[in-house]
């Protein structure tokens, strides 16, 4: 079993956890699980991160609004937001971005939203946590107008990519897509990512790792995501999450 596993993207306020988050979540430790944020995607995912962040030492939370989330409302809810920064275990503005897949939200509110949240990351020299789907351009030409620090997370750009986010001084996530059989672009990111801007993560409870692909995620299961990434760079896997563990502590100010 490995130890000091850092996930740094979870989502356990999702109703897949409704009937045994307690138990799951006071069991992690256990697991070999150190640390976990928890990303809130609106007002009320913020919320309940926040929440965890005081009911378990090892939780801590992202707060803002996800690109899937967002409606004209999220104005108000920036707002309100906005509050939650002050929360001593308040570590992310995040989960923001672009998502172009599906397209229910209108990519100019998109665009609008995501501006204003890497302002204010800036603002409050909060590092930020992307989300980033099929909207590569527009992701990056906003990252290289407004320099945040954080992490464009479950990386699904091509290398060149990568290399234009690692430029940023940005560091980038993956997790189980490593694993997939089609997983050619991720696997060779991780083969190139340096290993000081490399972080593990989860996006639980979606993303699971072959061979759970399909099921309900979660943060133990970084395991098998970080075996892929360590073969392909052939380093030894604890080296790997040790190495991954001290880049979220160092991006997120965590001791």
């Amino acid at each position: 079993m490995y130890s000091n596993i850092f996930d740094t993207h979870a989502h356990y306020d999702d109703e897949k956890f409704d009937e045994d988050r307690t138990e799951l979540l006071s069991s992690l430790p256990s697991k070999g699980v150190v640390n976990v944020i928890n990303c809130g995607c609106d007002l009320a995912s913020s919320l309940k991160s926040i929440e965890f962040s005081e009911k378990y030492g090892f939780f801590y939370s992202a707060v803002g609004v996800h690109p899937s989330n967002i409606t004209e409302a999220s104005y108000t809810e920036l707002e309100r937001i906005k509050e939650l920064y002050s929360h001593k275990k308040c570590v992310a503005v995040g989960e923001i971005g672009l998502e172009y897949h599906y397209d229910f939200v209108p990519k100019d509110l998109q665009l609008d939203i995501f501006e204003k949240q890497l302002a204010l990351a800036n603002e409050l020299d909060l590092p930020v946590i992307v989300h980033d789907r099929e909207a590569h351009e527009d992701t990056m030409r906003l990252l290289k107008k407004y320099k945040p620090k954080g992490v464009v997370h479950c990386f699904s750009g091509s290398l060149e990519t990568a290399k234009e986010t690692l430029k940023l001084g940005m560091y980038i996530g993956l997790g189980g897509a490593v694993t997939f059989k089609n997983a050619k672009k991720p696997l060779e990111v991780a083969e190139y990512v340096p290993e000081d801007r490399l972080l593990l993560e989860t996006d639980c409870p979606y993303m699971s790792p072959v061979p759970f692909r399909g099921r309900r995620n979660s943060s133990e299961l970084i395991a098998y995501s970080a075996e892929k990434i360590a073969e392909v760079r052939h380093t030894d896997t604890q080296q790997l999450i040790n190495s991954a563990a001290e880049n979220a502590r160092r991006l997120f100010e965590i001791e």
